[in-house]
């Protein structure tokens, strides 16, 4: 199974300054860069809504750092949370 390409936020607002460019197709510049005309099109529609917002990528460092430390702590909370129902167990099951 192939890889999706990602392409970066710059290479996209490129694509579209060349296709913008007079007497240049979006099927030249798509086939030139290696993408659909559908993908080059859809990415205008989306820098058109979006303006300097379009093109987010994966998100800020921030939000990757946000991320691993959930993922820490729910890590650490299930670790914590074992020996805890161990004991109810063997309390629950210990003969009296």
């Amino acid at each position: 199974m192939t890889r999706r390409k990602r392409y970066s936020a710059e290479f996209k607002r490129e694509a579209l300054r060349c296709a913008n460019e007079e007497g240049v197709t979006d099927t030249l510049v798509a086939e030139e860069l290696g993408f659909s005309t559908r993908q080059l099109r859809r990415r205008r529609d989306e820098a058109k809504s979006h303006g300097d917002n379009a093109f987010p990528g994966h998100g800020t460092a921030h939000d990757k750092e946000m991320m691993l430390l959930k993922r820490k702590l729910a890590k650490v909370e299930q670790e914590r949370s074992l020996p805890i129902r161990d004991r109810e167990r063997r309390i629950t099951f210990a003969p009296a």
